[in-house]
């Protein structure tokens, strides 16, 4: 925009600085014309007197002294001044008793004739091209420098312009992708012309709106998140009043994982700003701690568990909890969207560039077409499984082989050990 803002002034400087100093230079190149021609007519009529009065000695004297070359052609047909022949316009003038100017070449020649009592003397004087054009070149050079200097002054003024506009607009630019980055309290600074302004004020209401309605939602889902204490609480006490002990260590565990999950809810939606922090945790013990909690449940629903683990730690970039809430996910889906008996197999490895691939395998019916999308189920539940997982993951493949069952594998990037 800067560029063509400037190009707009130097183009419109330049045309009128042409529709005016092509005119002015021809005027410089007339005027000049004017004034040699005028010089010439003053030679000559210093010498018509003396012509007209037959002074022939003070005529020879002033014909030869002039800067002008003259020529005074008598009526005998003698020359005196300058040695020159009877041009057309010499003859002419004499028939004709007529002053003339006539164009010899790129010269000019001005023939006057003079009658007197021995008959016309006709006085020539010849204007060279140099006289004509004299001072001409000198000042087109100053018009067209004059011309030089003033469009680098408009370009001048009109950067100085353009970046008056085009800062405010570099401003308003780099607010909206720190909006987009999620730094809610960036804000522009109104400057520049009054509409650049008013849509700086305009971005402003825009990202205080987005703040507010942003803050009004994180403090919903904790409303609603704690909510869920008050059945959590319950059911606690009624694990607690479970008669087998290890029955009711059990599910007092589960309720409270779950109980810390809607914790880490709570603070995280309340969070005004999400800060970005390496995270890291082994995928090997979250890994065989929750296929430990699933195995439960699957020995009382008859399925058969197969789990395929490394024996050392591998470290992945993805918090414990992220890891966990993704393979809960995989997991809760196989139970719910799988009947009674159903075998699956929970296998993790390291990946062949660094990292680890975790896969999810069970002998169902298959994962449904619409599963791939957020919020879509085929089974009646909230259908966001799936995509927690893939959140939680770098990268997220989903398969059916042919002889049925579904295949789900995430891969996470390598953590620090």
């Amino acid at each position: 925009m800067r560029a063509r803002l400037t190009l707009l002034v130097a183009a419109t400087s330049v045309l009128l600085l042409l529709a005016f100093l092509v005119p002015l230079s021809v005027l410089v190149r007339q005027v000049a014309q004017d004034r040699a021609l005028g010089r010439a007519g003053a030679v000559i009529q210093s010498i018509v007197p003396l012509a007209g009065a037959g002074d022939m000695q003070g005529l020879r004297l002033t014909a030869s002294a002039q800067a002008v070359p003259v020529s005074v052609f008598l009526p005998d047909g003698t020359v005196v001044g300058e040695p020159s022949e009877r041009t057309p316009g010499v003859r002419l003038a004499g028939s004709r008793n007529e002053a003339l100017t006539v164009a010899v070449g790129d010269g000019r020649e001005l023939v006057v004739p003079v009658v007197g009592a021995a008959g016309t003397t006709v006085i020539r004087a010849f204007v060279p091209p140099a006289e004509l054009t004299r001072g001409v070149a000198r000042a087109q050079g100053l018009l067209a420098g004059l011309g030089l200097v003033l469009v680098l002054l408009g370009l001048l003024v009109a950067d100085r312009l353009a970046r008056a506009i085009t800062a405010p607009i570099s401003q308003l630019s780099d607010v909206s992708h720190r909006l987009a980055s999620a730094e809610l309290d960036a804000r522009a600074e109104p400057a520049g012309p009054p509409e650049l302004r008013e849509v700086a004020g305009a971005l402003n209401h825009l990202a205080t709106r987005i703040q507010d309605l942003l803050a009004t939602e994180r403090e919903r889902v904790a409303d609603l998140s704690h909510r869920l204490r008050t059945p959590l609480t319950a059911l606690r006490l009624e694990a607690e009043s479970l008669r087998d002990p290890d029955e009711s260590a059990r599910v007092a565990a589960a309720a409270d994982q779950v109980a810390r999950a809607v914790t880490a809810v709570i603070q995280q939606t309340r969070q005004a700003t999400v800060t970005k922090t390496t995270v890291s945790c082994d995928a090997t013990a979250v890994v065989a701690d929750r296929v430990a909690f699933w195995a439960v449940l699957a020995e009382d629903t008859g399925r058969a568990v197969q789990q395929d683990l490394p024996s050392t730690p591998l470290p992945v970039a993805v918090a414990a909890d992220d890891l966990a809430a993704a393979l809960d996910a995989l997991l809760g889906n196989v139970f719910a969207h799988t009947p009674d008996g159903t075998p699956f197999s929970v296998t993790l490895a390291a990946g062949p560039s660094g990292g680890a691939d975790l896969t999810v395998a069970d002998s169902g019916p298959g994962l449904p077409a619409e599963a791939a999308r957020r919020g879509a189920s085929g089974g009646g539940s909230t259908g966001l499984g799936l995509d927690i997982a893939r959140r939680a993951a770098a990268s997220f493949e989903t398969s059916s082989p042919g002889s049925g069952g579904a295949v789900i594998r995430l891969h996470f990037l390598a953590g620090t050990g």
